[in-house]
């Protein structure tokens, strides 16, 4: 496939170099043509890992789309002076795709999160977005991978959103995206999110890039993970020094 953007390299995985609403309308026209399309929100954690990983790095070359998501990635891209317009989240790209898939009377594929997550998930978006076609939802709890995917070929989704968190959820993705032509997207936390079980950064926040800090309040358990940013902003800037030589 031609990518449609041109793209950005940090620690070798290439970011889309575009907006929010260019991707957007990029991968509406996409899921129309029922093309096969496999999309990664990517932020410093994954990368860091990526790098751990040669196997995982693997999978993210496989990927379609990998965006942006964290104010990290934007910093990176900065400091090897090769500046990205903005964060491009999952949580904004999914919202935007569920919006517009109910317009369109898109079918759609929920897998992931925690039972009562997944309910509450499906709960509000029959109330918020009623036109969207849920065709499936299964919570991230599985021990049948097989059968999950035949679920998934069987309810013939134009658009799949798995949030089993990486490198979980990329792995699938590559393993299975072959079987159903449409939109395979990892999204996270997301799931947390849209249930209203985990809070979003409010606006202030999201403005100011402390969106990290919000989260962690809300979840100290996340500080050991948080850890991982000072470490790929110095590697970032080594990388940029050694190639300023």
């Amino acid at each position: 496939m031609s990518v449609p953007f041109d793209t950005v390299s940090i620690l070798e995985v290439p970011f889309i170099k575009t907006t929010n609403q260019a991707f957007v309308a990029q991968l509406e026209q996409e899921i129309l043509a029922h093309q096969n399309r496999f999309v990664v929100t990517a932020n410093p954690e994954i990368l860091m890992y990526a790098r751990e990983h040669p196997e995982y790095q693997q999978v993210l070359r496989q990927a379609d789309y990998i965006t942006p998501d964290g104010i990290g990635v934007i910093q990176g891209a900065q400091i090897l002076g090769t500046p990205l317009p903005e964060r491009i989240t999952g949580y904004d790209t999914l919202q935007e795709l569920l919006k517009w898939g109910a317009q369109q009377h898109q079918r759609v594929f929920l897998l992931g999160a925690k039972p009562t997550v997944l309910k509450q998930v499906v709960a509000n978006l029959k109330s918020s977005v009623p036109d969207l076609v849920i065709v499936g939802a299964l919570d991230g709890y599985y021990d049948d991978e097989a059968a999950v995917v035949d679920q998934i070929v069987a309810a013939n989704p134009d658009m799949i959103f798995i949030a089993t968190g990486f490198p979980k959820q990329e792995f699938f993705i590559a393993k299975y995206r072959h079987r159903v032509d449409g939109l395979w997207m990892g999204v996270g936390g997301s799931f947390d999110v849209l249930a209203g079980t985990v809070k979003r950064a409010p606006k202030f926040w999201q403005k100011h890039h402390i969106e990290w800090l919000y989260r962690l309040i809300q979840e100290p358990s996340r500080f050991k993970r948080m850890l991982v940013l000072p470490r790929y902003l110095r590697l970032v800037k080594k990388i940029a020094k050694q190639s300023n030589k």
